[in-house]
Formats: C-alpha cells, structure tokens, sequence
C-alpha cells in the first residue's frame, strides 16, 4: 500500500514538473499575458481541469517556485543548534545559500535563473503573486519565533517584528546581488565574497540591534 502511495506521489510530482516546464517555456518565448492557460495544458498535454488541480492560477504556474522556499526560514529557526540564535542561524543558512549560488539569494547567473526572474519582475501580476508567498513565508517565520522560549515579550509583537525585519533583509540582500550581476554584469563568481560580506554586515546590525531592544540581561535570540 506504501508502495502504491509512494508511486502516484512520485507520478503526481512529475506531472506537476511538467506542466511547470511547460509553461515557464512558453511564458518566456511569446510573453506571459500573450499565452494562455489552455496553450500550457496543450503543450503539458493534460487538460485544463487537470492542470488547476495542480496550480489554481495561472501565476501560480511560474511563482509556485517561491512556494519551495515558503516554509525555508522558519524551518532554518526551527532547526537550529543549542546556543545558536535565529537570527545567526538564518545569516548561516543565506550564507551557504551564496556558496551554493542558490537563485534565493539572487547570487546565480545562470542565463535561465535570470530569464526566469526578468519574467516575473517584468509581469505585474506575477509580482503581484510573488508578494503574496513572501507575505507567507514572513508569517511562518513569525510563528516559529512566538513558538521560541528566548524570544523578548511581547512574543507576539516581538516575533512579527522581527520575522519582517530578517524577511526585509534576506530580500533586500537578494535584490542587490539579482541587480550587481543583471545590470552591472558581474559574475556570481566575482560578486561571491562582496555578497558574503554584504551579508554579514547586514545581520549583524540586525543581532545588535536586537540585542540592544531586548535590554542588559534579556535574552536575544
């Protein structure tokens, strides 16, 4: 029964993926708003209720890859060491992020990560979307430091405080390196150490900052 269960996830998957590929493909050939839903499930070769089965909107067919990272943040929090606080953890995770040159951190420039993020920067309504996950991804991360012991009350002000402030850097970050490789056309290569350094100032003022709002004895993390 495991088996068969674990079959039909995988098919379902697949069929998600393609679907997706499909589209983004299209998308980026002949322009987001001059393609429609009923092309995408042609091309997918599904059909059309299928196809909103698997994404409800036809945004949701290119920024459902901010969906993979819509849960990354509070999971890092979550996941943390002994002794490690929310804040070091996340400013770890971004970092790796840049060694890896993971597109999140918009230190990639690998010509179908830019394609893909002229697409969305270029189509209001897949900002628009796009906005939607991050709001979400924000309120995941508010939830996993109100679950946290060590965070100053009040827990809830506290949490949704700094879940914004950490979410408003890691973008901001992010959009600094996107614009220093798309416009300026450096490499991710030769952005890599400015960005690390970028990132470590910025959580830094954010670990001091907090450290000074928690007040002499309270804990910070």
């Amino acid at each position: 029964m495991d088996g068969m269960s674990g079959l039909r996830e995988l098919k379902k998957e697949r069929t998600r993926r393609a679907i997706s590929e499909a589209a983004i493909a299209l998308f980026l050939e002949h322009g987001f708003d001059q393609v429609s839903v009923a092309d995408v499930a042609a091309t997918a070769e599904v059909s059309k209720p299928t196809l909103f089965s698997y994404f409800p909107s036809k945004e949701d067919l290119v920024v459902h890859r901010f969906a993979d990272h819509q849960e990354q943040a509070a999971d890092v929090v979550r996941g943390r060491a002994p002794g490690e606080t929310a804040i070091g953890a996340l400013h770890r995770d971004f970092v790796a992020g840049l060694d890896r040159r993971d597109p999140i951190t918009g230190l990639s420039d690998h010509p179908a990560v830019l394609a893909f993020n002229r697409l969305v920067r270029s189509t209001p309504g897949l900002v628009a979307r796009g906005a939607q996950y991050l709001a979400r991804a924000e309120e995941s991360l508010a939830e996993a430091l109100r679950e946290d012991p060590d965070v100053t009350p009040p827990r809830v002000l506290s949490a949704r405080l700094l879940a914004a402030q950490l979410t408003a850097t890691q973008r901001v970050l992010a959009e600094h390196n996107h614009r220093r490789i798309a416009e300026d056309g450096q490499s991710a290569d030769e952005l890599h150490f400015e960005a690390v350094g970028d990132a470590d100032r910025a959580f830094e003022l954010l670990e001091h900052g907090w450290a000074r709002a928690a007040g002499p004895g309270r804990p910070t993390r």
